[in-house]
């Protein structure tokens, strides 16, 4: 893939060759109907396990790939969850990965929920160059989300061209699919639809305490 993965892409590029804020929307629609394509469409039904900036591949004309299927499990048609020992990439796992609980498709919901704040804030899921209180990506737009202050998540870069209302969409499809408890979290289907604007998007109850407890 010529232009490398959306981490590259997003954090290695300078600032002419950063996609804009709708282009980094657009891509992440993409990537939750590819994670759909996984989970509703194929034959084999594939729950991905791994899915992070670095795993999404980016082609010459900017279209976003699902990259990186060696951590993915496979399902039998009449089976809905597996057991497996923890997999996927820190800051990206799902809960119940380390409860030793049965794994479902949620697991890739909860990763893309994660996905998508980094791409609409343009920032990593964990930076401890920030202060305490913004090192965590999820704890900080909660906040922010829970204070109607969503404003302080848009970056100087894009604030020219954010759709607030967007930029609110976006922000409570991700709240909903980092929720704690699986059965909370959307399909991949209504994470698409939601993102499109198709249904409307109530509001999502705050993301576990678990977010923070994961980090040193």
């Amino acid at each position: 893939m010529s232009k490398g993965s959306l981490a590259n892409f997003l954090f290695n590029s300078d600032l002419q060759q950063r996609p804009s804020w709708g282009e980094r929307l657009q891509i992440a629609l993409n990537v939750a109907r590819g994670i759909l394509y996984l989970h509703e469409e194929c034959e084999t039904q594939i729950i991905h396990c791994d899915i992070k900036l670095q795993n999404i591949l980016m082609d010459e004309s900017g279209c976003a790939k699902i990259g990186d299927f060696g951590l993915a499990k496979l399902l039998k048609p009449d089976q809905t969850n597996t057991f497996t020992g923890i997999r996927g990439t820190r800051g990206y796992v799902a809960p119940e990965w380390h409860r030793n609980l049965p794994v479902t498709v949620k697991v890739d919901v909860y990763s893309f929920g994660i996905l998508l704040l980094e791409i609409v804030c343009c920032r990593r899921n964990l930076d401890m160059n920030r202060s305490e209180y913004e090192a965590v990506l999820a704890d900080w737009v909660y906040e922010c989300f829970e204070n109607g202050e969503l404003g302080k998540l848009v970056s100087s870069e894009d604030q020219q061209e954010v759709d607030m209302n967007r930029f609110d969409r976006a922000v409570r499809v991700a709240l909903w699919c980092i929720q704690d408890e699986p059965s909370l979290r959307p399909s991949m289907k209504k994470v698409v639809l939601m993102l499109e604007g198709t249904i409307d998007i109530p509001t999502p109850p705050g993301p576990s305490s678990f977010l923070s407890s994961i980090y040193p």
